[in-house]
Protein backbone atom coordinates (compact mmCIF):
# COMPACT_ATOMS: atom_id res chain seq x y z
CA UNK A 1 0.00 0.00 0.00
CA UNK A 2 3.59 2.32 0.85
CA UNK A 3 4.11 2.00 -2.50
CA UNK A 4 1.30 2.60 -4.23
CA UNK A 5 0.76 6.02 -2.30
CA UNK A 6 4.28 6.69 -3.56
CA UNK A 7 3.98 6.27 -6.91
CA UNK A 8 -0.06 7.79 -7.09
CA UNK A 9 1.99 11.06 -5.44
CA UNK A 10 4.91 11.04 -7.69
CA UNK A 11 2.06 10.86 -10.70
CA UNK A 12 -0.15 13.95 -9.29
CA UNK A 13 2.64 16.09 -8.58
CA UNK A 14 4.15 15.07 -12.09
CA UNK A 15 0.35 16.19 -13.25
CA UNK A 16 0.39 19.20 -11.43
CA UNK A 17 3.81 20.36 -12.53
CA UNK A 18 3.20 19.31 -16.15
CA UNK A 19 -0.04 21.64 -16.00
CA UNK A 20 2.12 24.65 -14.68
CA UNK A 21 5.05 24.29 -17.26
CA UNK A 22 2.99 23.88 -19.95
CA UNK A 23 1.77 27.03 -19.27
CA UNK A 24 5.27 28.66 -18.19
CA UNK A 25 6.86 27.68 -21.77
CA UNK A 26 3.54 28.70 -23.66
CA UNK A 27 5.44 32.25 -22.30
CA UNK A 28 7.63 33.45 -25.31
CA UNK A 29 5.20 33.17 -28.07
CA UNK A 30 2.42 34.30 -25.67
CA UNK A 31 4.55 37.82 -24.77
CA UNK A 32 4.61 38.17 -28.93
CA UNK A 33 0.65 38.05 -29.10
CA UNK A 34 -1.62 41.46 -29.56
CA UNK A 35 -4.25 42.62 -27.50
CA UNK A 36 -7.00 40.37 -29.29
CA UNK A 37 -5.19 37.38 -30.02
CA UNK A 38 -3.92 36.80 -26.70
CA UNK A 39 -7.27 37.15 -25.13
CA UNK A 40 -8.79 34.63 -27.97
CA UNK A 41 -5.88 31.90 -26.60
CA UNK A 42 -6.64 32.43 -23.29
CA UNK A 43 -10.14 31.28 -23.42
CA UNK A 44 -9.13 27.95 -25.07
CA UNK A 45 -7.89 26.57 -21.11
CA UNK A 46 -10.30 26.21 -20.37
CA UNK A 47 -11.87 23.33 -18.81
CA UNK A 48 -8.70 21.39 -19.26
CA UNK A 49 -6.21 22.94 -17.33
CA UNK A 50 -9.00 23.21 -14.64
CA UNK A 51 -10.44 19.71 -14.56
CA UNK A 52 -6.51 18.09 -15.00
CA UNK A 53 -4.64 20.70 -12.70
CA UNK A 54 -7.94 20.44 -10.39
CA UNK A 55 -6.85 16.67 -9.78
CA UNK A 56 -3.53 16.91 -10.06
CA UNK A 57 -3.51 19.94 -6.87
CA UNK A 58 -5.57 19.05 -5.03
CA UNK A 59 -4.92 14.94 -5.48
CA UNK A 60 -1.23 15.97 -4.92
CA UNK A 61 -1.46 17.95 -1.83
CA UNK A 62 -3.53 15.34 -0.11
CA UNK A 63 -1.24 12.24 -1.49
CA UNK A 64 1.68 14.01 -0.30
CA UNK A 65 0.45 15.02 2.84
CA UNK A 66 -0.60 11.28 3.96
CA UNK A 67 2.94 10.60 2.78
CA UNK A 68 4.26 12.75 5.09
CA UNK A 69 2.47 10.91 7.84
CA UNK A 70 3.87 7.68 6.83
CA UNK A 71 7.42 8.89 6.08
CA UNK A 72 10.03 6.66 8.00
CA UNK A 73 13.28 9.01 8.87
CA UNK A 74 13.33 12.58 10.30
CA UNK A 75 15.08 13.16 6.35
CA UNK A 76 12.55 11.90 4.45
CA UNK A 77 9.94 13.38 6.56
CA UNK A 78 11.48 17.05 5.97
CA UNK A 79 11.86 16.66 2.04
CA UNK A 80 8.31 15.04 1.83
CA UNK A 81 7.44 18.46 4.28
CA UNK A 82 9.05 20.64 1.92
CA UNK A 83 7.80 19.02 -1.08
CA UNK A 84 3.66 19.99 0.08
CA UNK A 85 5.06 23.00 1.17
CA UNK A 86 5.93 23.83 -2.43
CA UNK A 87 2.50 22.75 -3.10
CA UNK A 88 0.56 24.79 -0.92
CA UNK A 89 3.28 27.52 -2.47
CA UNK A 90 1.33 26.65 -5.60
CA UNK A 91 -2.26 27.65 -4.49
CA UNK A 92 -0.95 30.57 -2.67
CA UNK A 93 0.34 31.78 -6.38
CA UNK A 94 -3.16 30.33 -7.92
CA UNK A 95 -5.58 31.99 -5.36
CA UNK A 96 -3.70 35.46 -5.11
CA UNK A 97 -2.16 35.69 -8.52
CA UNK A 98 -3.39 33.94 -10.74
CA UNK A 99 -7.63 33.59 -10.05
CA UNK A 100 -8.68 37.30 -9.75
CA UNK A 101 -7.53 37.46 -13.47
CA UNK A 102 -8.66 33.87 -14.69
CA UNK A 103 -12.26 35.92 -13.15
CA UNK A 104 -11.69 38.39 -15.98
CA UNK A 105 -10.36 36.41 -18.77
CA UNK A 106 -13.71 34.58 -18.59
CA UNK A 107 -16.14 36.85 -18.23
CA UNK A 108 -17.59 36.35 -22.14
CA UNK A 109 -17.35 32.57 -22.34
CA UNK A 110 -20.48 30.21 -21.49
CA UNK A 111 -19.38 28.84 -18.48
CA UNK A 112 -21.13 25.63 -16.57
CA UNK A 113 -22.81 26.04 -13.26
CA UNK A 114 -20.21 25.01 -10.90
CA UNK A 115 -17.23 26.91 -13.34
CA UNK A 116 -19.29 30.23 -13.24
CA UNK A 117 -19.31 29.52 -8.79
CA UNK A 118 -15.47 28.80 -9.09
CA UNK A 119 -14.79 31.46 -11.42
CA UNK A 120 -16.94 33.89 -9.50
CA UNK A 121 -17.51 35.16 -13.03
CA UNK A 122 -21.74 35.62 -11.80
CA UNK A 123 -22.03 39.21 -10.86
CA UNK A 124 -19.26 40.65 -12.35
CA UNK A 125 -19.85 44.72 -13.89
CA UNK A 126 -20.20 43.50 -17.38
CA UNK A 127 -17.14 44.70 -18.71
CA UNK A 128 -15.64 42.35 -21.31
CA UNK A 129 -11.72 43.10 -22.23
CA UNK A 130 -9.81 44.99 -20.22
CA UNK A 131 -8.74 48.74 -20.86
CA UNK A 132 -5.98 48.85 -23.62
CA UNK A 133 -3.55 50.78 -20.51
CA UNK A 134 -4.39 47.43 -18.36
CA UNK A 135 -4.39 44.49 -20.06
CA UNK A 136 -0.21 44.34 -20.43
CA UNK A 137 0.17 44.30 -17.02
CA UNK A 138 -2.94 42.01 -16.67
CA UNK A 139 -1.39 39.84 -18.90
CA UNK A 140 2.32 40.32 -17.13
CA UNK A 141 0.78 39.23 -14.04
CA UNK A 142 -0.97 36.36 -15.35
CA UNK A 143 2.34 34.80 -16.96
CA UNK A 144 4.41 35.15 -14.11
CA UNK A 145 1.69 33.82 -11.43
CA UNK A 146 2.57 30.54 -13.90
CA UNK A 147 6.24 30.56 -14.25
CA UNK A 148 5.62 30.94 -10.10
CA UNK A 149 3.65 27.85 -10.12
CA UNK A 150 5.87 25.90 -12.47
CA UNK A 151 8.95 26.47 -9.79
CA UNK A 152 7.16 25.57 -6.98
CA UNK A 153 6.00 22.32 -8.79
CA UNK A 154 9.52 21.46 -10.13
CA UNK A 155 10.38 21.90 -6.75
CA UNK A 156 7.73 19.71 -4.99
CA UNK A 157 8.45 16.99 -7.31
CA UNK A 158 12.43 16.97 -6.79
CA UNK A 159 12.06 16.91 -2.95
CA UNK A 160 9.39 14.49 -2.99
CA UNK A 161 11.45 11.93 -5.50
CA UNK A 162 14.35 12.72 -3.70
CA UNK A 163 12.67 11.65 -0.35
CA UNK A 164 11.75 8.47 -2.25
CA UNK A 165 15.18 7.64 -3.39
CA UNK A 166 16.74 8.05 -0.18
CA UNK A 167 14.03 5.87 0.96
CA UNK A 168 14.70 2.86 -1.16
CA UNK A 169 18.82 3.14 -1.28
Amino acid sequence: MYVLLKVLTVILVAGAMAMAFAHALELPGKMRLGRHEYFVVQRIYYPGFTIGGGIAEVGGIVATFALTLMSSGAVQFRLIAGALAALLGMQLVFWFMTQPINKHWLQEVELTAPAKRFFATEGSDGTTLPPKEEWKALRDRWELSHVLRAGFAMLSLILLTTAIAIESS
